[in-house]
């Protein structure tokens, strides 16, 4: 029954989706040969232009581009929805939303979450003898939803910490009054609470001290593991302690940024010191920066989506433009992974679930079509193209969720709902709008 009950926990719980698997700690038994580690690095509402490796604007990010320089970096990586919930649960079942049946956010109060029966990442590489773990918004360690909701009860609930940017000739915000960080959250380990009200400054250091700790446990096992660690940063409210030299807002941000950066640098450098040769370390993001925070979001690089934002629009989360759901993305593998590579291969975050399953002499589940492919030989230098097709769906921004409203096809793209309403027919062949994506554009360094 207890067993029963933490699978419908884990799959219920969360405002912003974040969806996690079953964690098994035991680590008793052999390892059937030698079989690669896994870290899966997911950062929360980070643009493209966040990482100072794609984006000479950005200097917070001296870990993270330290490993772009020792791996690989992609520039032409996507998240598989512009919202958090739908894109996390692709990630931890290779499918779109609108197979897994995960299309938009979860609220405080959602009673259900990913299906039952969808098979996560977790569950068939524990068939495959790995111990795996999560430490982030949920289990094995993190908390139960979004540290922006707070409470169930009012006024928490009801009280966003960060209002949107101030519409219009309307008064400022007082980032320090109306962005409070004071939520009524439990941080858990297993079912157990911890700590109630969670620290939120403190958080960063404690997910940092747990990954470690489960790297150094698992690699003395001799069993390999998965481990995700689903990240707070960048979503708002930015708790941070140091605050550097700039406008408030931008300060902000560019301390949770080093923050979240210095995070980052500690488990690779755990992962370094106990299991490098044998470790693959994956970066990315969840979706795009959260353009209604202002001053308080990510940077979309290069793709500022003027089409849209001439319109009154926004060019990044929630939508299908670019900047939505055009995330960073890292690969770490040492020996394993050219060093120093830009990647400009058409690859999403569904391409998560199969590689690593490839990569851990493992099997898909039968019976289900995945959305993503098996993109191994173009992390290790072999190939290139990645997809050919890419679908984005509806995030919430226009038109129903989940449902498939922009189309990569090369280095084209087709949009068919934007601001809110289908665009006319520009041509009797696509009806809609078919913009071209110019591979140098990317790689703005």
């Amino acid at each position: 029954m207890g067993w029963l009950f933490l699978k419908v926990l884990l799959a219920g719980v969360s405002f912003s989706g974040f969806l996690y698997p079953l964690v098994d700690f035991c680590i008793s038994g052999k390892t059937r040969g030698q079989k690669p580690n896994f870290v899966i690095i997911l950062a929360d509402d980070m643009g493209w232009g966040d990482l100072g490796a794609n984006w000479a604007e950005t200097k917070d990010t001296a870990n993270l581009d330290k490993m772009a320089s020792e791996g690989m970096r992609f520039v032409d990586f996507h998240a598989a929805a512009s919202t958090c919930s739908p894109s996390r649960a692709s990630l931890l079942t290779g499918r779109l939303g609108l197979r897994n049946g995960v299309t938009r956010n979860f609220a405080v109060t959602s009673v259900g979450g990913l299906p039952l029966n969808e098979t996560t990442l977790a569950e068939v590489l524990q068939q495959a003898g790995y111990v795996t773990g999560m430490i982030g918004f949920d289990y094995y360690f993190g908390i139960p939803y979004s540290h922006d909701m707070g409470c169930t009860d009012t006024p928490g609930y009801n009280h966003p910490p960060c209002p949107a940017c101030p519409q219009g000739d309307g008064p400022s915000r007082n980032l320090q009054r109306d962005c409070y960080t004071d939520m009524a959250l439990p941080l858990y380990e297993n079912l157990n609470i911890v700590e109630q009200p969670v620290n939120l400054s403190s958080l960063a250091q404690k997910y940092a001290e747990k990954a470690t700790q489960f790297i150094q446990h698992t690699s003395t096992s001799g069993r390999p593991f998965l481990l995700y660690v689903a990240l707070a940063h960048m979503h708002v409210p930015l708790p941070v302690t140091q605050l550097p030299a700039a406008p408030r807002g931008r300060r902000l941000y560019g301390a949770g940024l080093q923050e979240m950066d210095g995070l980052v640098g500690q488990i690779k450098d755990k992962v370094d010191r106990t299991a490098k040769e044998n470790t693959f370390l994956w970066f990315t993001g969840d979706n795009g920066p959260w353009a209604q925070k202002c001053e308080l979001a990510g940077s979309v690089g290069p793709f500022t989506g003027l089409w849209q934002t001439r319109r009154g629009g926004s060019p990044a989360k929630q939508t299908t433009w670019e900047g939505g759901h055009r995330v960073p993305a890292l690969a770490y593998w040492p020996g394993r992974v050219p060093v120093n590579v830009t990647s400009t291969a058409l690859l999403s975050v569904l391409d998560i679930f199969p590689t690593v399953v490839a990569l851990a002499q493992a099997s898909l589940p039968q019976g289900r079509r995945f959305d993503g492919v098996d993109v191994s030989e173009v992390l290790f230098g072999r190939s290139q193209p990645g997809h050919r097709v890419l679908f984005h769906p509806n995030s919430g921004a226009a038109g129903e969720f989940g449902a498939l409203q922009t189309v990569r096809l090369e280095r084209y793209k087709a949009f068919y709902i934007t601001a809110g309403k289908e665009v006319p027919a520009l041509n009797s062949r696509t009806n809609g709008i078919i913009s071209g994506i110019k591979r140098k554009s990317h790689d703005s360094k």
